[in-house]
């Protein structure tokens, strides 16, 4: 019987970066591969962000995922299991971005998605015979995809519930790395296959890990009600796009919808075309996040710091509109230029790239290119400051109280990261 090793992998700088988010939500990715292996495979499942690795565990093959800012740690744990015999296979989002490097390191990898050539590779190892890199040349179907083996997630609180409806998103903004790992734009799994998987799960909160589920607006109504009857609450991510559709807003909450995140990024028009995210229109966030509020649903939004056209002025003048519009919850991040995306080609040819010291790459505690108008360490100290004063006591009452949304369960959330904030700051 062959013994299959998938690693989720986290550095423990990583970790340590994400301990300040409450909401850390389970990855998928190998209890998905998981369910695609023969079952006279013996298979184990170590999600870093869950668990430590027994670095002592026997394996033939060890498969590990990670992104950019575990890359130095996932190559250390590829060269300890080959030290013990094992055959290391990688592949994620940091292997499509950078093959060459991530090679040097796996006997084999995986660029692109997985589904098809994982099953061939399984067939070619236990035959002896497989390839050094697989790599995806189309889109593989999401049709009848196995439900994800549950038994190989490793928490079990709000978090648990975890699938997929679609993978991918139609927009090509510059410095995401969901275009460069999905270049075939989005694809949707069949509506009942999802509300089945939906079904599935024993516990109320469902999590779709989606990058933006509402992409395709009528395939999401029709989704929202076919999985209406299972009675969960869910949230995931959307396109500002969704705030838009009343109807589409009305299917989300009458389903158990009770968070959209929003990828905002900035408040300043001019950056968002800086970036080929133009169709976010600042002049109607305000609007759009009222709408929302008025169905029931609570916002969290996606904010990043650091573009070109970003001044001193943008950290106010952000937290002045989040509390204004009474956003429930934000996610601020200092701009990153992943490699491999049209923002890092960009920044490079400029010579602003300032490191190519990966564990930096984790949007939070290092800026790792030249920002254009202010200091890396005024960038930081901004971002900072975002942190401190939206989950401040103060900034709580002011946007909590124009907030019509679910109190009982934001106010605690809100609470939650504050302490985390006040924990980071002193």
């Amino acid at each position: 019987m062959p013994r299959l090793l998938l690693i989720t992998a986290s550095s423990p700088e990583i970790q340590q970066v994400r301990r300040s988010r409450v909401l850390n939500f389970q990855q998928i990715t190998m209890p998905y591969l998981a369910a695609r292996v023969p079952p006279d495979w013996h298979v184990t499942h170590v999600d870093e962000e869950a668990e430590k690795l027994d670095w002592n565990i026997e394996a033939d093959l060890v498969g590990i995922t990670f992104h950019t800012p575990s890359a130095n740690h996932a190559y250390h744990l590829a060269a300890h299991f080959r030290s013990r015999g094992a055959c290391v296979a990688m592949g994620g989002p940091h292997v499509t971005l950078l093959p060459e490097e991530a090679g040097r390191h796996a006997d084999v990898i995986f660029i692109g998605e997985a589904e098809g050539l994982w099953e061939e590779f399984l067939q070619g190892f236990v035959a002896g015979a497989y390839h050094r890199v697989y790599r995806q040349t189309g889109a593989p179907s999401l049709e009848r995809a196995p439900m994800a083996r549950k038994a190989l997630f490793h928490r079990n609180d709000h978090t648990s519930g975890v699938l997929f409806a679609t993978r991918g998103c139609p927009n090509h903004c510059d410095f995401c790395t969901v275009a460069v790992m999905y270049r075939d734009g989005l694809r949707k799994r069949p509506i009942a296959e999802v509300a089945a998987e939906c079904a599935s799960f024993q516990g109320k909160v469902i999590i779709f890990w989606d990058d933006n589920i509402t992409a395709d607006r009528a395939y999401a109504k029709e989704l929202f009600r076919a999985i209406a009857p299972c009675q969960k609450w869910w949230s995931s991510q959307a396109g500002i796009h969704a705030g838009r559709d009343d109807e589409l807003l009305e299917a989300a909450a009458s389903s158990g919808c009770k968070q959209l995140f929003l990828g905002l990024e900035s408040i300043s028009q001019s950056s968002m075309g800086e970036v080929h995210k133009g169709f976010n229109r600042v002049e109607e966030y305000a609007r759009i996040i009222k709408r929302i509020h008025g169905h029931g649903i609570a916002v969290q939004a996606g904010m990043v710091f650091g573009f070109d056209h970003d001044t001193h002025e943008i950290f106010k003048d952000t937290l002045d509109f989040l509390e204004e519009t009474g956003v429930q919850n934000a996610t601020f991040n200092i701009l990153t230029p992943y490699p491999g995306t049209p923002l890092f080609r960009r920044l490079e040819g400029e010579g602003r790239i300032l490191t190519r010291d990966w564990p930096k790459y984790n949007s939070r505690t290092e800026v790792v290119y030249q920002p254009k108008q202010m200091s890396t360490a005024e960038l930081i100290a901004g971002f900072r400051y975002a942190n401190e004063r939206f989950y401040s006591l103060p900034s709580m009452a002011r946007r909590l109280a124009r907030s019509p949304v679910q109190i009982w369960w934001t106010l605690p959330l809100n609470l939650a990261y504050g302490w985390r904030a006040l924990a980071e700051a002193t």
